[in-house]
């Protein structure tokens, strides 16, 4: 399995078990917080890069 794949897996597991132990709002506050601060934490060139590679890798 790739990294990639582990990653998505571990925050499957993660966002389960957090809608299980609080509720449904926080856990999807949580699973979709998370990446939207770690995108705007980026800089400007860093997003560009992220979305270039992004869509040369959908074209495969």
């Amino acid at each position: 399995m790739t990294n990639r794949g582990k990653i998505a897996v571990t925050g499957v597991a993660v966002g389960l078990l957090l809608w299980w132990l609080t509720t449904f709002w926080i856990a999807l506050a949580v699973i979709v917080g998370v990446p939207v601060i770690a995108y705007l934490a980026l800089d400007p060139s860093q997003r560009n890069r992220l979305r270039r590679v992004s869509r040369k890798e959908l074209g495969r």
